[in-house]
């Protein structure tokens, strides 16, 4: 049974990550939104997750924009540079 063809999207990608709280800021090149599913892949690093909750200068947000700068609680440690995309 071959396997169902997952079409990836760019969003982002991370800009700082705060190590000790497991946030990442994901500098965004398209639409993000929570519900959303992400890969984050760079280095060693590749994972997939849900976006359960997004912040943009400490206020909680469900929905951003190209352009924006969001903080979001990740599952791995990542680092600078590193590919965001929406699954």
């Amino acid at each position: 049974m071959p396997e169902e063809e997952i079409e990836e999207k760019l969003i982002g990608k991370v800009i700082h990550f705060f190590d000790k709280i497991q946030v990442a800021v994901i500098e965004l090149s398209g639409p993000l939104q929570t519900g959303d599913r992400i890969r984050v892949a760079g280095g060693d690093t590749d994972f997939e997750q849900d976006v359960e909750s997004m912040q943009v200068d400490y206020k909680e947000i469900s929905k951003a924009k190209k352009g924006d700068e969001v903080g979001l609680k990740v599952s791995e440690k990542v680092r600078d540079g590193y590919r965001v995309y929406k699954i």
